[in-house]
């Protein structure tokens, strides 16, 4: 059996998927033991990352930039985001933009960020879940 030199969308998503869980779920767990709401923050952010690549990867498509403006734009072309859920995402570059060329920065997260990160996180998992459900059901 030949073996592909890329992911295909399906194994993209499944591990990328995978992955945002498990971030997400470990920063829900420092969350819970009062870890400083930067270091949840950060792992938060790798989940929320994640969970747009996933979806993104759902429905074929890879995104060229991994800010969360651009993860965005991707997924937006085929998902619906409530408008809480796209100003969360896209508050989420005033504060952690590391994978932006032109304006490298990272910011100090506070109680309140921490709070909104994973509310973030939450709504892409349940996003996410609604996805799978909507394309299973459109199969025919």
């Amino acid at each position: 059996m030949a073996q592909l030199l890329f992911e295909t969308d399906e194994q993209r998503f499944i591990r990328c998927y995978d992955y945002a869980k498990g971030y997400h779920r470990r920063a829900s767990l420092l969350a819970a033991q009062n870890r400083s709401a930067s270091l949840v923050f950060n792992v938060a952010a790798i989940a929320v990352e994640c969970y747009l690549i996933a979806l993104c990867s759902l429905h074929g498509d890879m995104p060229f930039n991994h800010n969360y403006r651009s993860l965005l734009a991707s997924a937006a072309q085929k998902s619906a985001f409530s408008d809480s859920l796209r100003d969360g995402i896209l508050s989420l570059d005033s504060i952690f933009g590391i994978c932006s060329v032109d304006d490298y920065h990272h910011g100090t997260p506070d109680e309140h960020d921490k709070v909104r990160i994973l509310s973030v996180c939450q709504s892409l998992d349940a996003l996410i879940a609604s996805e799978q459900r909507r394309l299973h059901e459109e199969k025919p």
